[in-house]
């Protein structure tokens, strides 16, 4: 990384009391050689675990620890403060400094100047796996997710006791998304993504329903970041119980047929649909308007439990009939596989008129439902092949996004 990626870029590095505080004084030194300059703010614990002494010398400015220091005229100190930053960057971020921040508490220097700043806040938990796993932490820090907070997920690794997920990511990773934030890409912008996420639900009747056990995760991921790369971006989702990527505009539908309508109209203002969404490739044949019981022997005519059919019939394919409506559009669809993926994936991409085709398979360790990573193979129209390591769905969404532009490029906006 070259020192102008952050030239001149303001940030203010919020210290709370973690045994993982030690690692600011590299991620300070990474910043000030990029270029940016820093302001170390610490909360009153953190100075029992490294001393503003050292702070002062790698940021080279004075390290903020005190709302009201004694012998000395600050004024509105947390407001100057709050409108000087670009970032605050909260590392590590306590249990307690998150449910504060969530609380709307300002009782130190540090929460004071985040709920007075309009600048990204970005925070990189570090703390036990209990405490981590709590799950009042996690309805904090998803609600803060939830109003536009960045957050750094924590890795898994030897903690202060135990082991377990926690652990503060190295000094470069912080970095690295630090960089990301401030000088993103942008290629995006000006352009209009489609995206689907979730899986749909098809009724059997008033109580059951026929359904798969995606999350929504992959779909959401590529919202969130297509949004950040500067795209207009509508989501149509499926069941799921994720919060709503911020400043994307969103639509919830359950049925395959509903959601083959939601994209439908708003495909023709799309330059690219991306669909991530698990739609059932199977919808019953009749819906029961009763709930279907359970037939007892003493019911049957023959005197034995009988069986129950269930008829379905092929749902909608709603990228097949994108595919004939496409023209100057880009299409992306994912394969779920779990034999033969790439000669099966291909197939699918040249039946469906895709530019793009994400593969991945259920029964590969970290890839399958319900989880944060993902390991895909991509699949271009020239059947050229590209396979990606374990990533984290955030990490695919960048790369299939990468691709997305690329071809975008190709096509004269409208």
């Amino acid at each position: 990384m070259k020192r102008i990626m952050l030239n001149d870029k303001k940030i203010i590095v919020g210290i709370t009391g973690g045994i993982a505080a030690y690692k600011a004084c590299e991620i300070i030194r990474r910043l000030k050689k990029l270029g940016a300059q820093v302001i170390v703010v610490m909360t009153e614990n953190a100075r029992k675990f490294i001393t503003p002494l050292t702070l002062e010398t790698l940021s080279e400015n004075e390290v903020v620890s005190e709302m009201f220091p004694e012998k000395r005229m600050v004024g509105v100190r947390h407001v100057n403060l709050a409108q000087w930053a670009d970032l605050i960057l909260i590392v590590p971020a306590t249990a307690n400094i998150v449910g504060k921040i969530r609380a709307g508490i300002a009782d130190d220097i540090l929460t004071t100047v985040v709920i007075s700043t309009k600048s990204p806040v970005m925070i990189a938990p570090a703390m036990n796996v209990n405490m981590y796993e709590n799950p009042i932490f996690g309805e904090n820090m998803e609600y803060l997710k939830n109003r536009g907070y960045k957050f750094i997920e924590p890795e898994t690794g030897d903690l202060a006791r135990g082991v377990g997920k926690g652990r503060l990511p190295q000094p470069e990773t912080i970095v690295s998304e630090v960089v990301k934030l401030l000088t993103g890409k942008k290629d995006l912008e000006g352009r209009s993504i489609l995206v689907t996420a979730g899986r749909t639900q098809e009724p059997l009747d008033p109580i059951r329903y026929l359904s798969n056990r995606s999350s929504g995760k992959m779909g959401y991921a590529i919202a969130e970041v297509a949004q950040r790369r500067g795209a207009k971006v509508t989501l149509i989702s499926g069941p799921s119980d994720l919060p709503v990527p911020v400043e994307v505009n969103f639509l919830r539908v359950e049925k395959a047929k509903e959601m083959y309508s939601a994209v439908r109209s708003r495909f023709g203002k799309a330059d690219a649909l991306i669909m991530a969404a698990a739609v059932s490739d199977f919808v019953p044949i009749t819906v029961s308007p009763e709930k279907i019981k359970r037939i007892h022997p003493e019911d049957s005519s023959r005197g034995k439990e009988e069986k129950i059919l269930l008829e379905l019939k092929p749902s909608v394919d709603i990228l097949k009939e994108m595919g004939k409506r496409k023209k100057e559009k880009i299409l992306v669809g994912f394969s779920l596989e779990t034999e033969d993926e790439i000669k099966n994936s291909k197939r699918k991409l040249v039946e469906k008129n895709l530019d793009l085709i994400v593969v991945n398979n259920p029964n590969v360790p970290g890839a399958g439902f319900e989880v944060d990573t993902n390991q895909v193979i991509l699949i271009d129209r020239r059947g050229r092949v590209e396979k990606l390591p374990l990533l984290s769905k955030k990490e695919v969404a960048e790369k299939v996004l990468d691709r997305v532009s690329v071809l975008l490029k190709k096509i004269k906006r409208k």
